[in-house]
């Protein structure tokens, strides 16, 4: 217990010297009669205090009181001044960041309505999307068609800077919020690359419109779907396409969720159940162990199948290859999975901020945990370096001859 509130400590201390380092304004004056006003809620703001207060060990307490000497300390000596609430709003950020879980922060107004643009598709930006791997601001996936994608940034690269600002110490959503911005303004990115040496990139941003579902008929009557995301229609889009390559004569498909970052569970467990026996897709389990398992309806296996993947694929496409490797509904082909395996909810604080916490884990019907592992293909095949110049396709090539041998 004492290492964890050592970190608790730790965390709210270097949240308090990161606020005081970004702010040098003067201590903020209440405004008339907030007194009078706010008395009922400064009331029961201290009886709610109170029992919290109430509920903590003599460690806590006594970490709950350093803050409070350092709040005063900073407030009496610090040269510049600084303003009580910027402080206290960077102990919260430095505490939820002690979790040490990359998904988890804590949100300023700013940084919440950033994250509440748009889940519906479109949004103003260059069309990448984050997230973290070995602590560092990785791309998932570019989307395809977008700025980020002609300019050629690829799935594993790394944010080192975003418009000369170092974005080692940024928070993921921090990082998207300095990425998005007005269409036809420029951003200037620099990316790492294994093996290579960093590069800027100078994008300008566009409006961002994510299209799920394309198709087509391939030789030897063999359907192919790619998946570039998973919203709110992507499930009807899918049965829709299914049924028009049906029509065109399919007899196997390819589903390709290559550089697909996810998007929402409801959704994958849709496309899921197209193949799947009936049966579980994904299991949500919290941290007491309550399982929320989604199920395939009415789920069963059609024709033969290859799904695609790479480190790219990540979340609620992961959950799709996971349910179809456990159920032996088709055979994976690619590379490693980007192993984001985990559920964040979105907490209000009641005053335009909130805290975004990991809640709980995917698991697969087999019980297997995605998280830091993600899915490793029944069949490993690398791109080629060149891929991209030259539009060859190993992966795609491996699946179409997979699914010839079975029909």
């Amino acid at each position: 217990m004492s290492a964890i509130i050592s970190r608790y400590a730790k965390g709210i201390i270097a949240g308090l010297v990161a606020a005081l380092l970004l702010t040098g304004v003067p201590a903020l004056a209440a405004p008339q009669g907030a007194d009078q006003q706010g008395g009922n809620a400064r009331a029961e703001t201290m009886e709610e205090i109170g029992g919290y207060l109430a509920e903590m060990t003599a460690d806590e307490l006594a970490a709950t009181l350093k803050l409070l000497r350092v709040r005063k300390l900073i407030g009496a000596v610090y040269v510049d001044g600084t303003a009580n609430l910027d402080l206290l709003s960077g102990a919260v950020k430095g505490a939820v960041g002690a979790v040490g879980d990359p998904y988890s922060e804590y949100m300023d107004a700013r940084t919440l309505k950033e994250f509440l643009i748009d889940t519906k598709g479109v949004f103003g930006g260059v069309g990448l999307v984050l997230g973290i791997k070995d602590k560092r601001i990785t791309v998932i996936a570019p989307i395809e068609g977008t700025p980020a994608d002609r300019a050629g940034i690829a799935s594993g690269d790394w944010i080192i800077e975003i418009n000369g600002q170092p974005a080692k110490d940024m928070t993921l959503d921090e990082a998207v919020s300095k990425i998005r911005g007005k269409e036809g303004t420029e951003v200037i990115l620099t990316v790492g690359r294994a093996g290579q040496e960093p590069a800027d990139y100078t994008i300008v941003r566009d409006t961002i419109e994510i299209k799920t579902v394309s198709g087509r008929m391939l030789e030897s009557d063999i359907g192919y779907i790619r998946l570039s995301f998973f919203n709110e229609t992507t499930g009807e889009s899918f049965a829709a396409k299914l049924r028009e390559l049906e029509g065109q004569g399919m007899r196997a498909a390819i589903l390709d969720l290559r550089n697909n970052p996810g998007g929402l569970l409801e959704e994958s467990v849709k496309v899921a159940g197209q193949f799947v026996p009936k049966g579980p897709v994904v299991s949500v389990v919290t941290k007491d162990g309550n399982r929320r398992t989604s199920y395939a309806q009415p789920g069963g296996p059609r024709y033969p199948l290859v799904v695609l993947i790479n480190g790219g694929s990540a979340s609620a496409s992961e959950i799709v290859a996971g349910a179809v490797q456990d159920t032996g509904a088709g055979t994976i082909v690619g590379t490693r999975s980007f192993g984001k395996g985990s559920v964040q909810s979105l907490v209000p604080l009641g005053d335009g901020t909130a805290v975004k916490l990991t809640i709980a884990r995917y698991h697969t019907p087999k019980d297997r945990v995605l998280n830091g592992v993600g899915i490793e293909p029944d069949i490993l095949v690398v791109q080629p370096p060149d891929a991209r110049d030259t539009g060859s396709d190993a992966q795609l090539a491996k699946a179409v001859e997979v699914l010839k041998e079975k029909l």
